[in-house]
């Protein structure tokens, strides 16, 4: 056998070793391919019940509304934070507070409390995100803060955040189960729910008996829950009357050196049909040193 013909036969026969041992493995990897597509998929019921809760927590988290609330800024906008010392509007707040947590849970539906004025401007959003801070720093309660200023929402804007589907979405039956809007904040015992979607028969969604149902669910389902609503103003809109007549106790914020004795008179005329107790807190008074003062008065 010529030179030429040892080098062909020992080339073919390497050519055959190669194909061989590729077949080999082509047959090995088909055999596991079947054997995965024979074995059974997992199935959350084939889960164990521990896994099973586990997502389903997760799931909810995720789902969850939250928002991160820059305390810093609000710091510098004088807003109370659970973060901050002892300063001059903290300590205020935390007078303020003090009567309004000791009726909350004397009577039914006192730990609902609405944050109104006679007028725009006087300062109520500014003492409803003040008050509902102050709480929630309290040991033994947490606070829901609902914005119901259908007309001019503040809420969103003092805490920094977009506003998204709230009150009236529920009181439209757009949406059905207030978790839905509620939503959670870095600040462990604060949540928030917004006005939501702008409507011209606001004030009929609120006396609804819709509301009636939300009001008490509200109310009850925690027994250390303080529900604070940031209303419109008395004078302007009919919507705060209309809560007013569902509220355990009313804030009045009343601006110094603004507010007219006779617009305060008309205030409390209006709410005179209220079963709630009024409160009075006397805002941006002047103070020696330069600063403003928070006065608080009550009957």
């Amino acid at each position: 056998m010529s030179i030429i013909e040892k080098a062909i036969n020992k080339l073919e026969k390497e050519i055959g070793n190669k194909a061989a041992k590729a077949y080999g493995r082509s047959k090995t990897r088909m055999k596991s391919d079947k054997e995965r597509m024979r074995a059974p998929t997992s199935k959350k019921e084939d889960m164990p019940l521990n896994a099973v809760v586990s997502n389903k927590l997760a799931n909810e988290a995720a789902n969850t509304n939250y928002i991160d609330i820059d305390l810093g800024r609000l710091n510098q906008l004088g807003i109370v934070t659970p973060t901050q010392g002892k300063t001059q509007i903290a300590e205020q707040f935390r007078i303020i507070k003090r009567p309004l947590l000791t009726k909350a849970f004397a009577k039914k539906n006192n730990n609902l409390i609405m944050i109104t004025s006679a007028l725009q401007g006087e300062g109520k959003s500014f003492c409803s995100v003040n008050l509902a801070m102050s709480i929630a720093s309290e040991m033994d309660h947490r606070v829901l803060l609902i914005d119901t200023d259908v007309a001019r929402p503040s809420i969103p804007n003092l805490l920094g955040f977009k506003s998204q589907a709230g009150l009236m979405d529920i009181l439209l039956g757009e949406i059905n189960d207030v978790g839905d809007v509620l939503i959670k904040t870095n600040v462990e015992k604060l949540s928030l729910i917004t006005v939501g979607t702008a409507h011209s028969h606001a004030t009929e969604l609120l006396a609804s008996q819709t509301m009636a149902m939300l009001l008490e669910e509200l109310a009850q389902r925690y027994n250390d829950r303080i529900v604070i609503f940031d209303a419109p103003p008395i004078l302007l809109t009919s919507e705060a009357r209309v809560l007013a007549e569902r509220m355990g106790q009313i804030v009045l914020v009343v601006e110094a050196e603004r507010t007219t004795q006779q617009a305060l008179n008309h205030v409390i005329s209006q709410l005179d049909s209220s079963k709630a107790n009024i409160n009075l807190i006397y805002n941006k008074v002047r103070t020696f040193a330069g600063g403003e003062y928070y006065g608080y008065y009550y009957s």
